[in-house]
């Protein structure tokens, strides 16, 4: 594949996960949830706005029975996360007794996810996973367990198939990196 790079707000940004790869590794985690889920009718939570498009995917690439939600949650402004985690949207379904697996973009500080499961858990699901398409494992401040992972990445800042940079880029097929 040639080298290809993309501006997305001025920035520099060079492919680094192409969107065959990416399909790829959604395929052989559909197949790994089937093992777990399959006529139990597991919640798909998807993590707006960056999840949105993984979570469709993801979907689609299972064949057992499902239903899925969506949650606004955010930490991040501009290429950093702010600390602070905003519930913008909130959950819409009941999810006592339910398996929920929650679908992440990226997990990077895990600050999001620290303060979200807590929350979901108090609701009593029969089980919460998580599934991200990205992890950033050395930039990770809280001990989370992370049930089913797309990509280790390094500590960089990354936009495509969802992913942006203040609002920008998610339409992008591949995954970019920022450029050096």
């Amino acid at each position: 594949m040639p080298d290809s790079t993309v501006s997305v707000n001025n920035l520099s940004f060079k492919s680094y996960i192409t969107e065959t790869q990416i399909t790829t590794r959604i395929q052989e985690l559909a197949a790994e949830m089937k093992e777990r889920y399959d006529g139990l009718q597991p919640i798909f939570l998807g993590v707006l706005n960056g999840a949105f498009i993984f979570a469709a995917d993801l979907v689609r690439a299972t064949d057992f029975e499902s239903v899925i939600s969506f949650i606004k949650l955010s930490s991040y402004r501009g290429m950093k996360s702010s600390g602070q985690v905003a519930s913008v949207i909130g959950l819409d379904i009941e999810i006592k007794d339910r398996h929920v697996i929650i679908v992440e973009d990226i997990i990077d500080t895990g600050n999001t996810m620290h303060s979200f499961i807590p929350e979901l858990k108090a609701l009593q699901p029969a089980s919460i996973a998580l599934a991200s398409l990205l992890v950033k494992r050395e930039a990770l401040e809280h001990d989370i367990p992370i049930d089913y992972v797309g990509f280790e990445i390094p500590n960089r800042f990354v936009v495509g198939y969802g992913l942006d940079y203040d609002g920008l880029g998610r339409q992008l097929r591949d995954i970019y990196q920022l450029a050096e």
